[in-house]
Protein backbone atom coordinates (compact mmCIF):
# COMPACT_ATOMS: atom_id res chain seq x y z
CA UNK A 1 0.00 0.00 0.00
CA UNK A 2 2.50 2.05 1.01
CA UNK A 3 4.50 1.48 -2.51
CA UNK A 4 1.29 2.22 -4.19
CA UNK A 5 0.84 5.67 -2.49
CA UNK A 6 4.70 6.67 -2.72
CA UNK A 7 4.21 5.98 -6.39
CA UNK A 8 1.07 8.24 -6.60
CA UNK A 9 3.09 10.66 -4.82
CA UNK A 10 6.09 10.68 -7.17
CA UNK A 11 4.11 10.86 -10.02
CA UNK A 12 2.30 13.73 -8.96
CA UNK A 13 5.09 16.20 -7.85
CA UNK A 14 6.64 15.30 -10.94
CA UNK A 15 3.34 16.06 -13.03
CA UNK A 16 3.16 19.53 -11.09
CA UNK A 17 6.94 20.38 -11.10
CA UNK A 18 6.78 19.72 -15.18
CA UNK A 19 3.39 22.08 -15.29
CA UNK A 20 5.58 24.70 -13.35
CA UNK A 21 8.59 24.35 -15.81
CA UNK A 22 6.38 24.47 -18.79
CA UNK A 23 4.53 27.71 -17.45
CA UNK A 24 7.82 29.61 -16.10
CA UNK A 25 9.36 28.50 -19.93
CA UNK A 26 6.47 30.03 -21.60
CA UNK A 27 5.98 33.25 -19.66
CA UNK A 28 10.58 34.37 -19.04
CA UNK A 29 12.49 35.53 -21.56
CA UNK A 30 14.81 33.32 -23.65
CA UNK A 31 17.75 35.21 -21.72
CA UNK A 32 16.47 34.74 -18.54
CA UNK A 33 15.69 31.10 -18.83
CA UNK A 34 19.26 30.90 -20.32
CA UNK A 35 20.47 32.14 -17.54
CA UNK A 36 18.68 30.06 -15.13
CA UNK A 37 19.96 27.03 -17.05
CA UNK A 38 23.15 27.43 -14.83
CA UNK A 39 21.40 26.68 -11.56
CA UNK A 40 19.47 24.31 -12.55
CA UNK A 41 21.90 21.73 -14.60
CA UNK A 42 24.08 21.39 -11.48
CA UNK A 43 21.19 21.37 -9.20
CA UNK A 44 19.36 18.54 -11.35
CA UNK A 45 22.62 16.42 -10.93
CA UNK A 46 23.06 16.77 -7.29
CA UNK A 47 19.35 16.22 -5.94
CA UNK A 48 18.55 13.02 -8.82
CA UNK A 49 20.71 10.23 -6.94
CA UNK A 50 19.31 7.24 -7.69
CA UNK A 51 19.60 8.15 -11.79
CA UNK A 52 23.08 9.15 -10.97
CA UNK A 53 24.20 5.91 -9.73
CA UNK A 54 22.37 3.91 -12.87
CA UNK A 55 23.72 6.01 -15.03
CA UNK A 56 27.18 5.59 -13.58
CA UNK A 57 26.70 1.77 -13.22
CA UNK A 58 26.01 1.25 -16.75
CA UNK A 59 29.02 3.61 -17.49
CA UNK A 60 31.70 1.11 -15.78
CA UNK A 61 29.55 -1.83 -17.64
CA UNK A 62 30.17 -0.50 -20.85
CA UNK A 63 33.59 1.64 -20.67
CA UNK A 64 34.90 0.92 -17.53
CA UNK A 65 38.00 -0.90 -18.71
CA UNK A 66 38.63 1.63 -21.36
CA UNK A 67 38.10 5.04 -19.16
CA UNK A 68 39.62 6.26 -16.02
CA UNK A 69 36.72 6.97 -12.64
CA UNK A 70 37.76 10.93 -13.37
CA UNK A 71 36.88 10.23 -16.89
CA UNK A 72 33.69 8.52 -16.25
CA UNK A 73 32.70 10.72 -13.61
CA UNK A 74 32.85 13.65 -16.67
CA UNK A 75 30.99 11.97 -18.98
CA UNK A 76 28.16 10.95 -16.66
CA UNK A 77 28.22 14.54 -15.26
CA UNK A 78 27.81 15.69 -18.75
CA UNK A 79 25.22 13.38 -19.80
CA UNK A 80 23.18 14.88 -17.03
CA UNK A 81 23.65 18.47 -17.97
CA UNK A 82 23.04 17.45 -21.76
CA UNK A 83 19.86 16.06 -20.72
CA UNK A 84 18.99 18.97 -18.60
CA UNK A 85 19.72 21.66 -21.78
CA UNK A 86 17.71 19.36 -23.98
CA UNK A 87 14.70 19.35 -21.48
CA UNK A 88 15.26 23.26 -21.15
CA UNK A 89 15.17 23.41 -24.98
CA UNK A 90 12.13 21.56 -25.65
CA UNK A 91 10.31 23.18 -22.85
CA UNK A 92 11.42 26.26 -24.34
CA UNK A 93 10.69 26.10 -27.90
CA UNK A 94 7.53 24.37 -27.09
CA UNK A 95 5.75 28.11 -27.59
CA UNK A 96 8.74 29.75 -29.88
CA UNK A 97 8.54 27.12 -32.30
CA UNK A 98 10.68 29.58 -35.34
CA UNK A 99 14.07 28.72 -32.59
CA UNK A 100 14.01 25.02 -33.75
CA UNK A 101 15.50 25.97 -37.35
CA UNK A 102 17.37 28.29 -36.11
CA UNK A 103 19.03 25.93 -33.76
CA UNK A 104 19.70 23.36 -36.05
CA UNK A 105 21.74 22.19 -39.13
CA UNK A 106 22.56 19.33 -41.33
CA UNK A 107 25.95 18.18 -41.63
CA UNK A 108 27.87 17.80 -44.71
CA UNK A 109 25.40 15.61 -47.30
CA UNK A 110 22.73 14.39 -44.71
CA UNK A 111 19.65 16.45 -46.33
CA UNK A 112 20.89 15.23 -49.58
CA UNK A 113 20.61 11.14 -48.14
CA UNK A 114 17.41 11.99 -47.20
CA UNK A 115 15.84 13.49 -49.74
CA UNK A 116 17.33 10.81 -52.08
CA UNK A 117 15.79 8.03 -49.70
CA UNK A 118 12.29 9.72 -50.02
CA UNK A 119 12.59 9.99 -53.77
CA UNK A 120 12.71 6.38 -54.04
CA UNK A 121 8.97 6.49 -52.77
CA UNK A 122 8.67 3.46 -50.51
CA UNK A 123 8.82 5.45 -47.32
CA UNK A 124 12.40 6.04 -44.98
CA UNK A 125 12.94 4.12 -42.10
CA UNK A 126 15.03 6.65 -39.50
CA UNK A 127 16.69 4.58 -37.17
CA UNK A 128 18.71 6.80 -34.54
CA UNK A 129 18.39 6.12 -30.36
CA UNK A 130 17.85 8.50 -27.46
CA UNK A 131 21.25 10.79 -28.27
CA UNK A 132 21.41 13.78 -28.29
CA UNK A 133 17.99 16.08 -28.18
CA UNK A 134 16.26 13.63 -30.32
CA UNK A 135 13.10 14.91 -29.64
CA UNK A 136 14.25 18.37 -31.31
CA UNK A 137 15.41 16.46 -34.42
CA UNK A 138 11.61 14.96 -34.86
CA UNK A 139 10.39 18.18 -34.72
CA UNK A 140 13.21 20.01 -36.23
CA UNK A 141 12.65 17.36 -39.37
CA UNK A 142 8.53 18.33 -39.30
CA UNK A 143 8.77 22.11 -39.21
CA UNK A 144 11.36 21.14 -42.36
CA UNK A 145 7.96 19.35 -43.84
CA UNK A 146 8.37 16.03 -43.79
CA UNK A 147 6.06 13.89 -42.92
CA UNK A 148 8.14 12.74 -39.71
CA UNK A 149 6.39 9.85 -37.44
CA UNK A 150 7.85 8.59 -34.43
CA UNK A 151 7.73 5.54 -32.95
CA UNK A 152 7.42 6.53 -29.29
CA UNK A 153 7.03 5.10 -25.44
CA UNK A 154 4.01 6.97 -23.80
CA UNK A 155 4.67 8.27 -20.33
CA UNK A 156 4.04 6.56 -17.38
CA UNK A 157 1.96 9.56 -16.62
CA UNK A 158 -1.58 9.74 -18.96
CA UNK A 159 -2.26 13.11 -18.25
CA UNK A 160 1.57 14.49 -19.15
CA UNK A 161 1.79 12.21 -22.15
CA UNK A 162 -1.63 13.60 -22.90
CA UNK A 163 0.41 17.15 -22.63
CA UNK A 164 3.32 15.69 -24.70
CA UNK A 165 0.68 14.61 -27.31
CA UNK A 166 -0.79 17.70 -28.07
CA UNK A 167 2.79 18.85 -28.46
CA UNK A 168 3.90 16.92 -30.92
CA UNK A 169 0.81 17.19 -33.00
CA UNK A 170 0.94 21.45 -32.78
CA UNK A 171 4.36 21.25 -33.84
CA UNK A 172 3.59 18.65 -37.03
CA UNK A 173 5.03 15.16 -35.24
CA UNK A 174 2.89 12.20 -36.23
CA UNK A 175 2.91 9.77 -33.11
CA UNK A 176 2.65 5.74 -33.62
CA UNK A 177 2.67 4.76 -29.93
CA UNK A 178 4.75 1.76 -29.14
CA UNK A 179 1.99 -0.27 -27.97
CA UNK A 180 -0.37 -2.29 -28.44
CA UNK A 181 2.06 -4.11 -30.71
CA UNK A 182 -0.43 -5.36 -33.27
CA UNK A 183 -1.85 -1.55 -33.83
CA UNK A 184 2.00 -0.05 -33.70
CA UNK A 185 3.02 -2.26 -36.73
CA UNK A 186 -0.15 -1.60 -38.20
CA UNK A 187 0.70 2.04 -38.70
CA UNK A 188 4.03 2.10 -39.45
CA UNK A 189 3.74 -0.25 -42.27
CA UNK A 190 0.90 2.25 -43.30
CA UNK A 191 2.96 5.80 -42.67
CA UNK A 192 5.66 3.84 -44.81
CA UNK A 193 3.34 2.79 -47.91
CA UNK A 194 2.39 6.33 -47.69
CA UNK A 195 5.61 7.72 -48.30
CA UNK A 196 6.64 9.00 -45.11
CA UNK A 197 9.64 9.34 -42.52
CA UNK A 198 9.49 6.80 -39.92
CA UNK A 199 11.68 7.23 -36.87
CA UNK A 200 12.26 4.48 -34.64
CA UNK A 201 14.72 4.61 -31.80
CA UNK A 202 16.68 0.70 -31.59
CA UNK A 203 19.07 1.54 -28.09
CA UNK A 204 16.14 0.63 -25.09
CA UNK A 205 15.80 -2.59 -23.56
CA UNK A 206 13.52 -4.91 -24.82
CA UNK A 207 13.02 -8.79 -23.66
CA UNK A 208 13.51 -11.91 -25.43
CA UNK A 209 9.17 -12.19 -26.13
CA UNK A 210 9.81 -9.01 -28.64
CA UNK A 211 13.47 -8.81 -29.23
CA UNK A 212 16.53 -10.29 -30.05
CA UNK A 213 19.86 -10.26 -28.12
CA UNK A 214 23.11 -9.09 -29.86
CA UNK A 215 26.08 -7.68 -28.75
CA UNK A 216 26.43 -3.81 -27.28
CA UNK A 217 29.54 -2.72 -25.35
CA UNK A 218 30.92 -5.98 -25.17
CA UNK A 219 27.82 -7.69 -23.24
CA UNK A 220 24.09 -8.98 -24.84
CA UNK A 221 21.57 -6.66 -24.42
CA UNK A 222 17.80 -7.46 -25.85
CA UNK A 223 17.16 -5.18 -28.44
CA UNK A 224 13.65 -4.87 -30.97
CA UNK A 225 13.61 -5.94 -34.60
CA UNK A 226 11.08 -3.66 -35.82
CA UNK A 227 13.13 -1.42 -37.91
CA UNK A 228 14.59 -4.44 -40.10
CA UNK A 229 10.97 -6.12 -40.16
CA UNK A 230 9.71 -2.96 -41.59
CA UNK A 231 12.44 -2.56 -44.16
CA UNK A 232 11.46 -6.30 -45.29
CA UNK A 233 8.59 -5.42 -45.55
CA UNK A 234 8.10 -2.45 -47.30
CA UNK A 235 11.24 -2.10 -49.40
CA UNK A 236 11.49 1.18 -47.36
CA UNK A 237 15.30 2.66 -47.37
CA UNK A 238 17.02 2.15 -43.66
CA UNK A 239 18.79 5.25 -42.57
CA UNK A 240 20.99 6.02 -39.70
CA UNK A 241 20.25 9.18 -38.23
CA UNK A 242 21.14 11.31 -34.94
CA UNK A 243 21.78 14.69 -33.57
CA UNK A 244 25.33 16.02 -31.96
CA UNK A 245 25.54 18.87 -30.15
CA UNK A 246 27.66 21.47 -31.12
CA UNK A 247 27.86 24.08 -28.19
CA UNK A 248 25.15 24.98 -25.26
CA UNK A 249 22.37 26.29 -27.82
CA UNK A 250 23.30 24.42 -31.21
CA UNK A 251 23.03 21.02 -32.71
CA UNK A 252 23.68 19.56 -36.11
CA UNK A 253 21.84 16.30 -37.63
CA UNK A 254 24.12 13.86 -38.95
CA UNK A 255 22.03 11.43 -41.57
CA UNK A 256 24.35 8.50 -43.38
CA UNK A 257 23.67 7.34 -46.47
CA UNK A 258 21.06 4.07 -47.70
CA UNK A 259 22.20 1.08 -45.25
CA UNK A 260 21.46 -1.92 -47.11
CA UNK A 261 20.39 -5.08 -45.62
CA UNK A 262 22.25 -8.47 -46.29
CA UNK A 263 20.21 -11.29 -46.49
CA UNK A 264 21.12 -14.68 -44.73
CA UNK A 265 20.49 -17.66 -45.24
CA UNK A 266 17.50 -17.98 -42.94
CA UNK A 267 15.20 -14.80 -41.93
CA UNK A 268 15.89 -15.24 -37.85
CA UNK A 269 19.84 -15.12 -39.25
CA UNK A 270 18.92 -11.89 -41.57
CA UNK A 271 17.80 -10.48 -38.11
CA UNK A 272 20.46 -11.26 -36.32
CA UNK A 273 23.09 -10.39 -38.57
CA UNK A 274 21.18 -6.82 -39.12
CA UNK A 275 20.23 -5.31 -35.98
CA UNK A 276 23.79 -6.27 -34.98
CA UNK A 277 25.39 -4.05 -37.54
CA UNK A 278 22.75 -1.40 -36.85
CA UNK A 279 23.42 -1.46 -33.29
CA UNK A 280 27.66 -1.47 -33.44
CA UNK A 281 26.37 2.10 -35.79
CA UNK A 282 24.66 3.01 -32.61
CA UNK A 283 27.64 2.22 -30.21
CA UNK A 284 30.06 3.74 -32.62
CA UNK A 285 28.51 6.87 -32.11
CA UNK A 286 28.36 6.43 -28.74
CA UNK A 287 32.16 5.63 -28.38
CA UNK A 288 32.60 8.89 -30.45
CA UNK A 289 30.28 11.37 -28.33
CA UNK A 290 29.55 9.65 -25.00
CA UNK A 291 27.99 12.75 -23.02
CA UNK A 292 25.16 12.80 -26.27
CA UNK A 293 23.70 8.98 -24.73
CA UNK A 294 21.43 8.54 -22.00
CA UNK A 295 23.13 6.53 -19.60
CA UNK A 296 20.43 6.36 -17.03
CA UNK A 297 18.86 3.58 -19.20
CA UNK A 298 19.58 0.11 -17.88
CA UNK A 299 20.68 -1.00 -21.07
CA UNK A 300 21.36 -4.74 -20.14
CA UNK A 301 18.22 -5.71 -17.63
CA UNK A 302 16.81 -7.90 -19.69
CA UNK A 303 19.04 -11.28 -20.19
CA UNK A 304 19.18 -14.00 -22.37
CA UNK A 305 18.24 -17.99 -21.31
CA UNK A 306 21.41 -19.74 -21.67
CA UNK A 307 22.82 -16.46 -19.76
Amino acid sequence: MNKEVNKKTKRAFTRWAYYGFSWLFKVLPYSVIQGMTGVLLPTGYMVLKGMRKSAKDTLRMALGQEKSAAELEEICRECFYNAGRGAIELGTYNTRPHMIAERFRFDGDSRRHLDAALKEGKGVLGVSAHFGNFPLMLLYLSQLGYPTNAIIRPSRDPKIEEHFQESRTRLGLKTILSYPRETCVSQSIKCLRDQELLVVLLDQNTGSKSGIYVDFFGQKAGTATGPIIFALRTGAPLLPMFTIRENATHHKLVIEPHFYLEKKATDEETLQYNVQRITNIIEGYIRRYPSEWGWMHRRWKSKPKNG
